[in-house]
């Protein structure tokens, strides 16, 4: 849709970038998808491949408190109570720049009953023979310091195969116990012995996972990685530096098919609720500016 999206190609790469969400819509490696896409129209579902900003995940009951005044967010998943992945799906966005492998998308998310700060987001996705690479920058243009958190939303696809086929390598050994009604924190864990220890590939199976994970293995750069492979093949890879501590996987489980149509891998800055813990949360000051990137790339 000409002035809603932007198309981008290099190479056997081709994207899809919209002003919903400042979302990647398409990723496709030759004719196959690498991640799980939507149509030009309506809503995004699932909140595919949206940028979460200021807070990944979920904030309990919408409200919080921060520099001794409280706050209070729409709740938009009321069967949790929770204000789930930030403002910035909730703003209208636009392009900044475009060209053939590149685009730059921005919303600004002002100071209110629901923020503290006024915030310049953008997110750039540049395809290269490396893949597809995305960087959020979040500007505090605002007078007073604002709490920040980030990730973004991809749903990877590793090949024709259903996802229970599929071959995880996620090199965590902790992640966050979620209570069972409402996914939220209850305290570390480690995977030790755990259905979720997939620090040696293996196959997903009926495994259902949501839950945020950490402690991950880097290589020397500071570089972490979840690769995602189908038994015929092919795979996807998703790459991710030292400024996203935490990582969200979620096999996409729905009460209703289709369901688990993509493995849901999103580098998080912050694990969920971190309004309320605090844990690994930006403060923001006045002037300050906040950078993290990622790379996602076909396998096989």
């Amino acid at each position: 849709m000409p002035g809603t999206e932007v198309h981008l190609a290099h190479g056997p790469y081709s994207a899809v970038v919209t002003l919903r969400g400042g979302a990647l819509r398409e990723l496709r490696h030759g004719d196959r998808d690498l991640v799980v896409g939507f149509g030009p129209d309506g809503p995004v579902p699932d909140y595919r491949g949206v940028v979460c900003a200021p807070w990944p995940n979920r904030l309990a009951d919408g409200t919080y408190s921060y520099g001794g005044k409280s706050y209070a967010a729409a709740v938009n998943e009321p069967e949790r109570g929770a204000a789930l992945h930030g403002l910035a799906i909730h703003r209208p966005w636009k392009v900044l720049e475009a060209a053939a492998d590149r685009a730059v998308l921005g919303c600004r998310i002002p100071a209110g009953p629901d923020y503290p700060g006024d915030l310049e987001l953008s997110v750039t996705y540049t395809l290269s023979a490396d893949g597809l690479h995305g960087m959020v920058r979040a500007v505090n243009t605002g007078a007073a310091a604002a709490p920040y958190g980030v990730c973004p939303h991809p749903y990877l696809v590793a090949g024709p195969s259903p996802l229970d086929d599929w071959t995880l390598d996620l090199p965590a050994a902790a992640y966050l116990e979620v209570t069972p009604d409402r996914l939220l924190p209850v305290g570390m864990r480690q995977v030790d012995g755990d259905a979720f220890d997939f620090r040696s590939p293996r196959r997903l199976g009926p495994v259902k996972i949501d839950h945020a994970f950490t402690d991950i293995a880097r290589d020397g750069a500071g570089l972490a990685r979840v690769r995602v492979l189908d038994p015929l093949g092919t795979g996807v890879e998703l790459e991710w530096g030292a400024e996203w501590p935490w990582v969200q996987v979620h096999t996409g489980d729905k009460p209703a098919r289709p369901d688990r149509l993509g493995l849901a891998v999103e580098p998080m800055t912050c694990p969920p609720d971190a309004l309320h813990s605090g844990t690994d949360l930006v403060h923001l000051q006045p002037g300050q500016a906040h950078s993290a990137g990622w790379t996602i790339r076909a396998l096989g």
